[in-house]
Order: C-alpha cells, then sequence, then structure tokens
C-alpha cells in the first residue's frame, strides 16, 4: 500500500497488534487535527463562561492529542510516503492537511488564555505561518495541475472551507501575540488584518461552489459529510477574528481608520453562521432520521464539533466587541451542545478503538457487546 506493506508478526498479539497500529498509521486522515481543533476551542469557551475545571482538563487532553497526532503524522512521512504525498493532490483528502494550521494556532490560543504562555505562543504562530504557505500553495497547485479531475459532486465539500478556518485562526493568534512578533506593532496588525480579509474571500469563492453544489447537483444522504457543518464554523471564526481586530483598533491608527467596516463586516459573519445553523439541522434530520443514515464514528465529525464550540466563543466575544450584553446569553445554551457533541465524538473515537482491539485480540465479536456492536465502522 502506497509508501510500503506491513505484515503479521506470528507469535501472539504482537502481530496483529502491529498490523492494525500500522494500517491507523497508513489510512490517518490529515483532517484529523480538526480533533484538536475542537477540543482547543471548547476548551476556551469553557474558560470564558467560567467552567474552569473543565478547562484545565481539555488543556492537557488536548496537548497530549496535539503531540500524538504529529508523531503519528510524522511516521506516517516516513513509513508512507506515497500515500502520505498523494493526499496533497486528493480533491476529499488534500484540503484536511489545513487542520495541522488551525490546530497549532488553536494550541497557541489556548496556551495565551488559559496559561499567559506568550513565548511559546509566537513559536506556534509562526510554525503555523509556515505550514499555512505551504499547504495554500502547495494544494491548490496540485489541484490546479492535476490532470485527472472528479465533477464537482465529488470534489468539493465543506472540508475545503478549512482554509478559511486556517487563515482565521493565524489572525485570532496573531492579534493575541502582535506585540511578541517582533515586528513593529501597526504592521503586525496590518497582516492580521489582510489574513483576515484574505479568509473572508476565500470563503467567497468556496461557498459559491459548495451552495451550488447543493441546489443544482443531486445530493444524496451519504454525500452530507460532518465536514458541512465548517460551513458555519468557517464564518464563526471570522467572527472571532474580527471582535480581536476591533479589540486591537486602539494600538493601530490603521484599524481605528477601519473600524466602522471592521464592525460591520464582524456582525455579517455572525450573522451568516447563525443563517446556516438551522439549516444544518434540517439537513441532519433529513440524513439520520428521514432517511435512516446510520450514526457511527468517523473521524471527520471532529469538524462538527468544532463549528459549536466556535460559535459558542465567537458569540461571547462578539458581545463584548460590540457592548451587547444580552447577546453573551447565548453562549450558555450552545456550550452544552457543544459538549455533549464533543463527549459523544470522543466516546465514539474510545469505543472504536475498543473495537478494533476486540477484533485483532480474537475476543468475543463486538457485535455481543451493545455498545461496540453499533459502531460498523473501525478507529
Amino acid at each position: 500500500m502506497g509508501g510500503g506493506k506491513w505484515k503479521a508478526v506470528p507469535g501472539g498479539p504482537r502481530g496483529p497488534l502491529r498490523e492494525a497500529f500500522l494500517q491507523v498509521v497508513a489510512e490517518l486522515h490529515p483532517a484529523y487535527f480538526a480533533m484538536v481543533m475542537a477540543t482547543g476551542v471548547l476548551d476556551v469557551a469553557c474558560r470564558l463562561l467560567g467552567i474552569k475545571l473543565l478547562a484545565e482538563m481539555l488543556l492537557w487532553t488536548n496537548l497530549a492529542a496535539y503531540l500524538a497526532l504529529w508523531m503519528l503524522t510524522i511516521l506516517r512521512m516516513a513509513r508512507f510516503p506515497r500515500l502520505f504525498l498523494a493526499d496533497w493532490s486528493n480533491h476529499q483528502r488534500g484540503p484536511g492537511f489545513f487542520t495541522t494550521v488551525a490546530a497549532t494556532c488553536v494550541v497557541g490560543i489556548q496556551l495565551v488564555v488559559l496559561r499567559q504562555e506568550f513565548t511559546l505562543a509566537r513559536g506556534l504562530w509562526w510554525g503555523a505561518l509556515a505550514l499555512w504557505l505551504v499547504c495554500m500553495y502547495a494544494i491548490f497547485a496540485a489541484l490546479t495541475v492535476k490532470e485527472e479531475k472528479p465533477p464537482l459532486e465529488d470534489g468539493i465539500n465543506g472540508g475545503w472551507l478549512t482554509a478559511v478556518v486556517a487563515t482565521q485562526s493565524l489572525c485570532v493568534l496573531g492579534c493575541l501575540v502582535a506585540p511578541e512578533l517582533g515586528l513593529p506593532l501597526d504592521g503586525a496588525l496590518f497582516l492580521m488584518t489582510s489574513l483576515w480579509l484574505c479568509g473572508g474571500m476565500l470563503y467567497i469563492w468556496m461557498i459559491s461552489l459548495i451552495f451550488y453544489r447543493y441546489t443544482f447537483l443531486r445530493f444524496l444522504p451519504s454525500d452530507l459529510m460532518p465536514p458541512y457543518w465548517i460551513n458555519m464554523g468557517a464564518m464563526a471564526i471570522s467572527t472571532l477574528a474580527g471582535t480581536m481586530l476591533i479589540k486591537a483598533a486602539g494600538s493601530s491608527p490603521l484599524l481605528t481608520s477601519l473600524l466602522p467596516f471592521l464592525k460591520g463586516f464582524t456582525l455579517l459573519y455572525w450573522a451568516t453562521a447563525t443563517w446556516w445553523i438551522p439549516m444544518l439541522l434540517i439537513l441532519g434530520l433529513w440524513r439520520y432520521v428521514a432517511r435512516k443514515v446510520p450514526l457511527t464514528y468517523d473521524p471527520l465529525y471532529w469538524g462538527a464539533v468544532f463549528p459549536l464550540a466556535m460559535y459558542t466563543s465567537c458569540t461571547y466575544r462578539l458581545s463584548e466587541a460590540l457592548n451587547l450584553p444580552w447577546l453573551a446569553g447565548i453562549p450558555r445554551l450552545t456550550i452544552a451542545a457543544a459538549l455533549t457533541a464533543w463527549l459523544l465524538t470522543f466516546l465514539g473515537l474510545l469505543l472504536s478503538i475498543a473495537r478494533t482491539l476486540f477484533r485483532v485480540l480474537g475476543l468475543p465479536a463486538t457485535e455481543r457487546i451493545p455498545l461496540l456492536g453499533a459502531l460498523r465502522r473501525p478507529f
């Protein structure tokens, strides 16, 4: 397979376990870093709402997940280079690499908000910027020059909007560490404003194709993949980035002159994110209730958890930026949905791992165990 093949080693469970582990590594989806994005943003939302104990637990959980995913990714690069490189020009999997950028920024945001650790966060911002440049131009160049391309309905999905999320996450973290970047403050904020506007333009380009795909091409329940929630999440993080620029306006003559524009566009982003929520809920009911598509664990579901947590954080910050205290009541409702979605997805991950271990170790069939038998897809 791709960069190499693995063989079971005889003599007990060690061989099958190694084989299963290598299969996980070989098939690791580039978008798995959405788990870090979701957990980190939920952590920050809990902190903003005063749920401090849970915020502390999520911080350490997320740091462990971030390091583990980078180790698995590096191992995949070394062990299966062909599979890894092939993903960059894959219309379905390629945009998932942008989650590495967003995850890196989210970890930096956590360190600033929960630990006031600006030095490490600054290093993460520069690392994320380098990743962003590589992903932005390598992925879109590879997809452009690729000779064989899928039709629009097979090639595009909400996961493409992780490019927007990655861009706006650079703006959010950059605003937090702007005085520490080693750049003139006004120049740093000019860069963050440019990233914010760039992310907005990327959204317009991509959502136009996605909405066209929704309304003018055949749309099956199986086409409604979990990353379509990023339709909303990309606008939510754009809102958060806008509130950060509004807050920094006093430190930059440029931002001061743009303040009415910043407030107007930030509210536009939030209104767009809000519009998507009922639409996505309706489509979810159509997929899972009307069409009875089974709800089984998929790593892409982390891309659905992230928007709920981000909407909570951005709405809280918007209430502060626009001095609308009544708006702060919404996050206290949406945090429950975000926590529930995170817990269910995390439980799905754990049960999926357990199911794989049961199968590899030859333990009783998972179908006889109600919770495990409900999972039809292995980790």
